[in-house]
């Protein structure tokens, strides 16, 4: 995948029609293919089955649900697809919930034309976009999980990812992080991108664990 917009193919999904459009246009103007745009869980479903879109622009607020349900519904279609959640600073609780189903990144509303461009470029080359509240959050639910006994025996972080999402926690960049650690930057991001894909992997066991303790499974 090149690092240039042409060949990368994005879906935004955004119930508000302006900013929709606003968004659409900003990616276009960068070089992406912007092959599709949806306003809730249903249309993006639909549209993601058809188009199979290598990144998935994903807002928290649909006009049907919500963007862990979107981001479920997308990747059940368009299983190759990337989805960079685009959310206000005040929904980071919903924003876990979008990486636990599946989400590989994070990025704030107020971002720049710019920042968005590079954000997409990155997820669309399996890097990790993330913030510090984003990294916060997801060390947070790794210690939930492990402090409750009847919580699932999933996936442990290891002592480098934990490390390494502290670091995020209070505010270093990627690179930072890498210098200071003597990593590469590479390494650093494969890292946050491990831990995110073992968020989704205990939350499945969670789920799992529940469908079966409430019969769900039948």
């Amino acid at each position: 995948m090149g690092t240039d917009g042409a060949s990368i193919s994005v879906m935004v999904v955004d119930d508000h029609p302006i900013w929709r459009d606003a968004v659409a246009r900003d990616l276009a103007d960068e070089g992406f293919d912007v092959v599709a745009t949806a306003d809730g869980v249903a249309s993006a479903k639909r549209r993601a089955a058809v188009v199979q879109p290598a990144v998935v622009v994903m807002d928290m607020r649909l006009a049907d649900g919500d963007g862990a349900q979107a981001t479920a519904e997308v990747l059940s279609v368009s299983q190759s697809s990337r989805i960079l959640v685009l959310s206000a600073s005040d929904e980071r609780d919903d924003v876990l919930e979008a990486v636990k189903a599946g989400a590989t990144g994070y990025l704030v509303k107020s971002a720049s034309k710019q920042e968005l461009a590079e954000a997409v470029r990155a997820t669309a080359q399996g890097r990790a976009v993330f913030t510090p509240g984003l990294a916060g959050l997801v060390l947070g639910e790794y210690r939930r999980i492990a402090q409750d006994p009847t919580g699932p025996t999933g996936p442990s972080l290891t002592e480098r990812e934990t490390e390494i999402l502290r670091h995020v926690a209070k505010g270093l960049t990627a690179r930072q992080i890498a210098s200071r650690l003597s990593l590469s930057h590479r390494t650093v991001e494969n890292h946050v991108q491990a831990t995110f894909r073992k968020l989704q992997i205990g939350n499945r066991v969670e789920l799992a664990r529940y469908a079966i303790e409430h019969g769900l499974d039948e």
